[in-house]
C-alpha cells in the first residue's frame, strides 16, 4: 500500500505538469484570482454531497484541525496556486524552466517543515536520495548552467513568485499531512477546495476581478471543467489519499514528478530539446523516487513487523 500511495502522488503531480503545460495557458487572458476561484469553486461544487455526508466529521474538527486546513487553503490553495499561476503568465510560458526552479526548492522547506511539525524521522539513506532527486531535477532543468534570469524584468518578477510557491506549497504539503490525520481523504479534498474559494473570493472581490467573469470564453469555461476533472480536484483527491498513507517527506520527494512531466511536455508540445546531461538528470531523478518510496515501505515493513 505504501508504493501504491507513492505511485498516486507521483500521477497526481504529473497531472499538474500537465496542468501547467497544457491547460492553463488557455486561461491567460484572465485575472489571475479569478482563475483561481473559478477554479477552486468549481471543484467545491462537485464535492458539495461530501458536505451532507459527513456533516458529522465536520461539526467534531479540533480548532487545531480547522487551523491545518485554513493553512492549506491559504496556503496552497490560494497564495501557492496564485503565485505560480502569475509567474507562468509573467513569462507566457516561454521561460518555462526559471518556473520549474519552484520543484528544486519545495522539498528543502517541506522536509524541514515535516521534521518541525510532524517530528518525522526517516532514515539517513532517505536524505542522500532526496538530495539526488532534487539534484536530478536541477540538471533536467538546467543542464550545467544557472537559471536564466536575464531575460528581462518579468523573469526576475516570475522567478521571485515561483520562490513564494515553493515555500507555500513546501508549508501547504506538512499541513495537508497534518489535517488529514482525523479526517478521510474525501472529506480532506473538499475541505481544501471550500476554504480556498472562501479566502479567493475575498481576494477577488477586493480586486475587483469578479465582475470580470463574463470575460471567460466557452472554451475557457470548458478548460476550467476539464481541470476540475482533472489536473485539479480529480488530482488533489489522489494525492490525499497518497499522502495519508505516506510521510510528508516522501511525498514531497514524489512531487518532484512534475517537473519531470513538465519538462518532457515541453520538449513534446514546443520541441524544447533536452541535451544529454538533462537526460541524465531525468534518469536520476526518477531513479532517486523510486528508491525514495522503496526506502520508506522498507521503514514501515520493520517497524509493523
Amino acid at each position: 500500500m505504501k508504493r501504491i500511495a507513492a505511485l498516486l502522488v507521483i500521477f497526481a503531480a504529473s497531472l499538474w505538469g500537465i496542468d501547467g503545460i497544457i491547460l492553463r495557458p488557455t486561461l491567460y487572458s484572465l485575472p489571475v484570482p479569478l482563475v483561481v476561484l473559478i477554479e477552486s469553486g468549481i471543484v467545491a461544487l462537485l464535492l458539495s454531497p461530501i458536505f451532507y455526508r459527513q456533516f458529522g466529521a465536520i461539526k467534531n474538527l479540533s480548532k487545531k484541525d480547522w487551523i491545518s486546513f485554513i493553512g492549506v487553503g491559504l496556503l496552497g490553495g490560494a497564495i501557492g496556486t496564485m503565485a505560480i499561476t502569475k509567474a507562468l503568465f509573467y513569462v507566457n510560458y516561454v521561460h518555462l524552466s526559471v518556473v520549474i526552479l519552484i520543484q528544486k526548492l519545495q522539498p528543502v522547506f517541506a522536509l524541514g517543515l515535516a521534521a518541525i511539525i510532524l517530528k518525522e524521522r526517516l532514515p539517513k539513506i532517505f536524505f542522500l536520495w532526496a538530495a539526488l532527486a532534487i539534484s536530478g531535477a536541477y540538471l533536467m532543468t538546467f543542464g550545467y548552467s544557472l537559471p536564466n534570469l536575464t531575460t528581462g524584468d518579468k523573469t526576475l518578477v516570475a522567478a521571485a513568485l515561483s520562490l513564494v510557491a515553493a515555500i507555500s506549497f513546501g508549508s501547504s504539503t506538512v499541513l495537508s499531512k497534518l489535517a488529514l490525520k482525523n479526517v478521510g481523504f474525501e472529506l480532506g479534498t473538499y475541505l481544501r477546495f471550500l476554504l480556498s474559494a472562501l479566502i479567493m473570493l475575498v481576494i477577488a472581490a477586493s480586486y475587483g476581478d469578479i465582475s470580470k467573469i463574463n470575460q471567460v470564453s466557452q472554451t475557457q469555461w470548458g478548460v476550467f471543467f476539464l481541470i476540475a476533472f482533472t489536473t485539479g480536484g480529480a488530482a488533489i483527491f489522489l494525492y490525499y489519499y497518497g499522502l495519508k498513507k505516506i510521510s510528508a517527506s516522501v511525498a514531497t520527494i514524489c512531487e518532484l514528478a512534475f517537473p519531470l512531466t513538465a519538462v518532457i511536455l515541453d520538449y513534446l508540445v514546443r520541441g524544447t530539446v533536452l541535451s544529454v546531461i538533462q537526460w541524465i538528470g531525468v534518469a536520476l531523478l526518477v531513479y532517486s523516487i523510486i528508491r525514495v518510496s522503496g526506502i520508506t515501505f522498507s521503514s514501515d515493513q520493520e517497524k509493523s513487523s
